[in-house]
This record gives C-alpha cells, structure tokens and sequence, in this order.
C-alpha cells in the first residue's frame, strides 16, 4: 500500500492524508496532532521564543469555531514558509523534536480541512510577512489537478515605513484572490491586521472547518471546559469499585486521553522558565509524574546492540501515590525531552502482580516514528521492552507488602495480607546482591512494616535508605543546574542576536552619514577636528 501512495501525485497524497484524518484514522489522537504543532514552538526557543498561545477564536464568516495556535520563534521568511506548508521537505536537524518537517502539514490536516498561516520574520533589519493557504476545501470544490498553496508575500520598507508586497502582478494578484475567497477573511486589510499581536516575528496558526466525528459533533470540545480543550468521545469510563473509580478516573493518567491541559502537562520533562505554554488564557504547568509516586527506585539501564553500547537510561520507577487503590500503572518514556508513549503498559495485569507500578524514563537511544506516536520497533526496542517488564515484576516482588500485599520469595502474585499470613523470611542479602548486578538502587522499607529480617540486615537497610536521601538530594541539584545552564545559554544566544542586529544598525547608518557627505566634528582642544570615513 506505500508503494502504491509514493505513485500517486501529491494532490492524491493530500486527499488521502485528509481522509484519513476522519473515523478510519482514529489511531491518531488529536491532542497528540496538536502537540506536533507546539513541538514547532518549542523548537523556536533557540531562536528566543517565549510562550505558545493556544486558544479557540471564531471563523468571522460563518461563526463556526477554530483553533488558534500562536508563538513569537524567529517565524518564517517566504522561502521557509513555501517549504513549511509543501509535502515531503523538512529542513530541521536530528536534534529539533519536530525533526521529520512534516507536523504542520498531517497535524493541521488532522484537525481541520482547511489552514491559514500568518509568519513574521525579521533578519538583518529586514522585516518580511507571508501569509499561505492549505486548504482541502478549495482543492477539492475546484477539482485543481496538483496541490496548489497560495502565499502572498510583503517586505517593509525601513524608508517609508509602509509595507509593500514582493512580486507583485498577476500572480500575487490571483493568490490573494484565492486566500480572500477560501480563507476566513475578506479584504487584504483583515489579512494584515491578524500581524497586529505577532510583534516583530513570530507565528500564528488558524485551523477552520474542524472535523466532525460520526455523530456530528465536533472532535474538539471548547465548551465542556473554558480552561481546556476536550477530545469529544474520549472520556474513558471506569468500570470498578467506587472507590478505585474515583482514583483513576482523576488520575492523570486517565486524563490525558481527553484533556489537552493535562497532556500538555506531561508532554516535555522540562522547558525553560523563560517559556510558557498558555492554554485559553491559562498558563500550563508542567507535571512530573515522578512526584505521584511513592518508594521511588533509580534504575540504571544500558541497552547493547552487538559489541556497541547506544546509550544510557535511568528508569525511576514506584508505587502511584494512590496505590493500593486504583488500576494505574505504565511506563512514561520520553525522546530528546519530548514524551512518545505515555503510561505504556509493558504487561498484561491479569491480576494483582504489578499493579501500581508506574515509571519515567528517556530512551534518546531509540526513534520515533514519524508522528510520534510510538517508536520504530527495532532490536532496541525490544530489548527495552523486555527489560522494563522484568523491571515491574521485580519492583512489584520487592516492594508489595508495602502497599498491603505479601510478598514472596517466588515470583506468585501477592495476596493482601489481611487474607494472606506472611510466608518465609526476606533475604535481604540476596536482594542487593541482585540489585547491584542489575544496576538497580533498592528503597529502604517503610518502617511501619514487619519483617523478619535480622538487626545487621536493618542496619544496612537503613544506610541505604540514607544513601537514597543523598541521591534523590544531588538528582535534584542536578535538575536545577542543568536548568539553569539552558537559560544562560538561551540569554548568551539572545544577547548575540542583539548584538549583530545593533551593529549591522550602526553600520548602516554610518553608511549613510557618508552618502550624505556630512562630517561628524571632535573637538581637540581649541581646534575643531574632521573625524575620516
């Protein structure tokens, strides 16, 4: 079926992308095609972007609602928006999270039939606008036989102080005759003013004609939640105790499938306090699933691939806050920042073994695929799989009677206690002997909870809890130094962009000075000397 897609022009190829955006392509969730497009923003901090506006805003010809998506990066002169809204081009590097290119284009198709883009870019004191047109809707009504994107373009004029529009004649005339006609706007005028909160660069998104879903309401739901953006359908309903379903119908875990505030909130492990994420009106803040677990354990994983080794992961791994109660548990596993496979269920709970345990970690090692949705399924993946299920079984083995279950020697499932007498004593020897040629940190036991292990073994138990203390301690220490290093090194970029455009300002108007023929005078003593050019 790829063969047959790469032989079809690429108005079939868009025709398909935006079929596939309706029921028959359910696999793609919408807050994961919404977050493709922040992934742009988030990458423009190195270009000194500080905030990603995200908001619903009304289509002013028909009233119907569209998604708004706004942040003030670098933007895009008209060479970098042709290629941004064209099939198949990405100029991004291995390390920019949206480094396939091809986001805007199945992220917005997704969402909406139709897509409108306003970018702001300013290099060397030259200041360009382009405005550029995907729209289904218009391919399709005009049976137009190749993918055509209208784009105008305009450059001010530092002299006048006006705008005025690059190439222009027939053919910016007929462009802007498309985007009037097919966009949410009327006049060149309303185009223009949508600059008016860019600043000087920077980009805004408009996705209109939002997609339906097969009972006629709209994919996205702005009203449910004036803070968030709901997925209509997505709600998953719990069918368990009273108690548990209250755990885990609140959980973020649960959650995240249909609300974008709390997907957002987990997307990235971290992003610089410069930068902001703002949500209709609210300021999103990041959560780190880290701090909802309890008896915390750091794993040190290093995967092989034949004789070589392709990386390092720490997994931390615990017990949901909430445990015993609940059905919460999975795997959170991040690339370069950026969370692929939220709460990634490595094993089948076919009872209690295991459950509770959840983990974070960043696996830079492996490659996404080009949604990011998943990761390739390479010989690396699936030695990480295979790894991280030995994991929860381990942690669970361990560290159940802390949460009320037995634990026992053989790999059983635990039973409550209250239902269950303790069977066997705990070789705690054995378990660290384990642990350390597993590259595993063992969490001292709650002190609350019996055993039968020795005075020496508590003893060594309790230095290792305190030795935990330390690491957790120096982690966060780490945390924030590395914090601070990307907001030094955002300033030291900034300050350089400053300072190159102020010479090239200096440069300029001293180039004018002479063109002018004028002299600037020094006074030496009593005698007034010509400064040379």
């Amino acid at each position: 079926m790829i063969f047959i897609f790469l032989l079809l022009s690429k108005l079939k190829i868009l025709e398909t992308t935006c079929m596939f955006t309706l029921s028959s392509f359910t696999q793609m969730q919408l807050h994961i095609t919404i977050a493709e497009l922040i992934d742009n923003a988030v990458d423009e901090i190195q270009n000194g972007a500080t905030f990603v506006f995200v908001d619903k805003i009304l289509n002013p010809k028909d009233g119907s609602p569209a998604l708004l998506i706004r942040d003030d990066g670098g933007g895009m002169d008209p060479e970098a928006m042709r290629q941004c809204m064209s099939f198949g081009f990405s100029n991004k590097s291995k390390i920019a999270i949206g480094q396939y290119g091809n986001g805007f284009k199945t992220g917005s198709m997704r969402l909406g039939a139709d897509v409108i883009v306003f970018s702001r870019h300013q290099n060397n004191m030259k200041l360009t606008q382009s405005i550029g047109l995907l729209s289904y809707t218009y391919l399709m009504q005009t049976q137009q036989d190749r993918v055509v994107v209208p784009m105008v373009n305009y450059k001010f004029d530092t002299s006048t102080g006006y705008l005025e529009r690059l190439n222009d004649g027939e053919h910016f005339r007929s462009n802007l005759s498309i985007l009037l006609h097919w966009s949410p706007y009327l006049s060149e005028e309303e185009l223009l003013k949508l600059f008016d909160d860019i600043g000087n660069h920077g980009t805004k998104i408009i996705i209109f004609n939002l997609w339906f879903n097969d009972d006629g309401n709209l994919e996205l739901d702005f009203n449910s939640d004036p803070e968030d953006i709901h997925i209509v359908g997505d709600i998953k309903k719990i069918d368990t105790h009273s108690a548990s379903k209250i755990v885990n119908e609140g959980h973020i875990a649960n959650r995240f499938h249909y609300s974008l505030h709390a997907y957002l909130s987990i997307l990235y492990l971290r992003i610089p306090e410069s930068f902001r994420m703002i949500l209709r009106g609210q300021v999103v803040k990041l959560h780190n699933i880290a701090d909802d677990l309890k008896y915390t354990e750091f794993v040190l994983y290093r995967p092989q691939c034949g004789s070589s080794k392709e990386g390092v992961s720490v997994t931390t791994i615990g017990f949901v806050k909430e445990a015993p109660k609940g059905n919460i548990h999975g795997f959170n596993v991040y690339h370069k920042n950026r969370l692929i496979l939220p709460f990634w269920k490595v094993v089948n709970y076919t009872n209690t073994r295991g459950r509770g345990v959840v983990g974070i970690l960043q696996a830079d090692y492996l490659e996404p695929t080009h949604n990011k949705q998943d990761f390739e399924r390479t010989s690396l993946f699936q030695k990480l799989e295979l790894r991280l299920k030995q994991m929860t079984w381990e942690y669970w083995d361990y560290h159940c009677h802390l949460i009320g279950y037995c634990k026992r020697s053989t790999g059983d499932p635990g039973a409550p206690l209250n239902k269950r007498k303790t069977h066997g004593s705990i070789d705690l020897h054995k378990m660290k002997r384990q642990a350390m040629q597993e590259n595993v940190t063992v969490a001292g036991c709650d002190q609350n909870v019996l055993t039968t292990a020795s005075p020496t073994d508590q003893t060594v138990d309790q230095r290792i809890i305190n030795l935990m203390e330390v690491q957790k301690k120096l982690l966060k220490e780490c945390l924030k130094y590395e914090k601070a290093e990307e907001e030094l090194n955002l300033k030291v970029t900034q300050l350089r962009r400053k300072t190159q455009e102020a010479k090239h300002e200096y440069d300029t108007l001293m180039a004018e000075v002479k063109s002018l023929g004028l002299y600037l005078w020094e006074e030496n003593g009593s005698v007034a000397v010509p400064l040379v050019f």
